[in-house]
C-alpha cells in the first residue's frame, strides 16, 4: 500500500515485531491483546490512542519508525475479569491442535 502512495500506521503491543515485518511505522501501546485502543466504553481514552497513533502518519520521516504512546493500562495487567467468559470460537474450533503445539 506504501508504494501506491497510502500510508499506514500500526498500533501495536508487539511493536518490535511489526518493524521486523516491515510495517514502516507503529504506533506502540502497552495494552493487553484485544485492547489496542482502550477499554470499553471509554471513548476520550480511545480517541486519545487513535489520534497519537494517526498523528504518526505525517511526523514519521523514515521508515521503521517506532513511537512508544504515552498510554498506560488503568488497571494491574494480571486482573482478567474484563475477558469474555467462553473462548473466541476460532480457538474453540482449534483447541486440540493447539494444545499439541510444544512451545
Amino acid at each position: 500500500m506504501e508504494e501506491n502512495g497510502l500510508a499506514t500506521v500500526v498500533l501495536t503491543p508487539t511493536p518490535e515485531f511489526h518493524n521486523d515485518v516491515g510495517i514502516p511505522r507503529s504506533a506502540a501501546i502497552g495494552f493487553p491483546f484485544g485492547r489496542p485502543v482502550g477499554q470499553v466504553k471509554d471513548v476520550p481514552l480511545q480517541m486519545a490512542v487513535l489520534r497519537e497513533a494517526l498523528a504518526l502518519l505525517t511526523e514519521a520521516q523514515k521508515p521503521g519508525v517506532i513511537r512508544h504512546l504515552p498510554f498506560e493500562w488503568p488497571e494491574d495487567p494480571r486482573k482478567t475479569d474484563w475477558q469474555p467468559s467462553e473462548i473466541s470460537p476460532i480457538i474453540k474450533q482449534n483447541l486440540e491442535a493447539i494444545k499439541k503445539v510444544k512451545v
